[in-house]
């Protein structure tokens, strides 16, 4: 078997369940995330529990909840054919935008610390923006596949996929979000780069974001505040700074191997957030410089097995199958790296959580989903690559 199938051919870096074929490398980094981040979580998050609710295992039980409908879906998105997902593009796009207008209707939108994110479900709540990030990368990936001649020949291929998706990155600089929007807009001119968009064009698409970008903090005033805090967080330490300052207390504490597990001081209500965007800062203080470096890895690792597997995808000439899985890894990859940026005081506060470690339910069970479409993409190219060999056909890997 070739060994640039990714390295996808490569057996043993498979695992075979009857004629399902698995990325063990990639389902063992997303798997070893999801066991680290739950034990951080229960860590972060007991005090809190106890002293809101009266129950220290409130959180730890709802996480739990959390990731078991996350792998039921993500099975689920494991067993659905890649052609389903590639026709629905458009489709998914308008559901999208829907929800995006649902959270502004009263008794539907929930609004939380002054932000229309969610919708009322009744026993839950869906952040919506979530589901938007996928949505947005498997529209993507479609109109790039479809229309990939008039990508790569005319700057209306740039234009085009970019009208729906400037109507949801509207709606979500209305919620506000700008998280949401930041990841979304550059995991898309990621993939319409690696999609064939001229070079001119593509550059003429990045500045025209990075100006709406600097006119969306501008205009608004927590934009900036977050900003100036992020510039010098001492100069307000009590204040604007504060979270951020702690954050860094909690990664300095820690040092080498960590204060211990369960033993943080600045999760005490210390540092807000300690079990949801900041819950880094409290595995950097438990377990150390060297446990960071761990989870780092993980997520690299993550990383590599989600390119590798559009690489292969696109040898076999596989559009729309390379594409998903390049903006896939892009969102995985950009995501936790703004995350871990901002609990190091690299980045300003986006809201943005650690993908499979941090607590919440919407991004939990969504970044499952996108374990399993990853597992889907693995297992279609590795089925028409075996086909191909069976066939007789002759293929040259690079």
């Amino acid at each position: 078997m070739s060994a640039a199938m990714l390295s996808v051919g490569d057996s043993s870096r498979v695992a075979r369940r009857g004629r399902y074929y698995l990325d063990g490398w990639m389902l063992f980094a997303a798997i070893s995330l999801l066991c680290i981040g739950y034990v951080m979580v229960v860590s972060a998050s007991l005090h809190i529990g106890e002293r809101v609710f009266d129950n220290m295992w409130h959180y730890p039980a709802r996480q739990a909840a959390h990731i078991v409908v996350g792998l039921i879906l993500a099975f689920v998105m494991a067993n659905v054919p890649l052609s389903a997902w590639e026709q629905s593009g458009p489709n998914l796009i308008l559901v999208a935008i829907a929800l995006l207008v649902l959270v502004f209707i009263p008794g539907i939108g929930v609004k939380v610390n002054g932000s229309y994110r969610w919708i009322n479900l009744g026993v839950a709540r869906l952040q919506v923006s979530e589901i938007v990030k996928l949505v947005c990368i498997v529209y993507m990936a479609g109109f790039l596949t479809r229309h990939v001649h008039v990508v790569r020949e005319s700057i209306k291929g740039v234009i085009r996929p970019m009208l729906p998706l400037g109507v949801v990155f509207g709606l979500l600089l209305a919620e506000p979000d700008f998280g949401a929007t930041f990841v979304i807009g550059f995991s898309v001119m990621c993939m319409m780069f690696l999609g064939g968009a001229r070079l001119i064009e593509f550059l003429t698409l990045v500045l025209m974001g990075v100006v709406l970008g600097v006119l969306a903090i501008a205009s608004s005033t927590y934009r900036m505040e977050r900003v100036t805090a992020f510039m010098d967080p001492w100069a307000d330490h009590l204040g604007s700074g504060f979270q951020l300052v702690q954050s860094l207390i909690a990664m300095g504490r820690g040092e080498w191997f960590g204060v211990g597990l369960g033993s943080s001081i600045q999760k005490l209500f210390y540092l807000p957030e300690a079990h949801t965007d900041f819950i880094f800062a409290v595995l950097s203080e438990e377990l150390g410089f060297i446990g960071s470096s761990v989870v780092i890895l993980l997520f690299g690792l993550l990383l590599w097995r989600a390119f590798q597997i559009g690489k292969a995808a696109e040898r076999l000439n596989l559009r729309f199958y390379s594409l998903l899985a390049y903006g896939l890894g892009v969102w995985i990859g950009l995501q936790s790296f703004v995350n871990i940026a901002v609990n190091m005081g690299v980045l300003p506060t986006k809201g943005l959580t650690l993908p499979l470690m941090s607590y919440g339910g919407s991004s939990m069970i969504v970044m499952c989903m996108v374990v399993g479409l990853l597992c889907r993409i693995y297992h279609e190219t590795q089925q028409q690559y075996m086909s191909q060999l069976k066939g007789g056909a002759a293929w040259h890997y690079a």
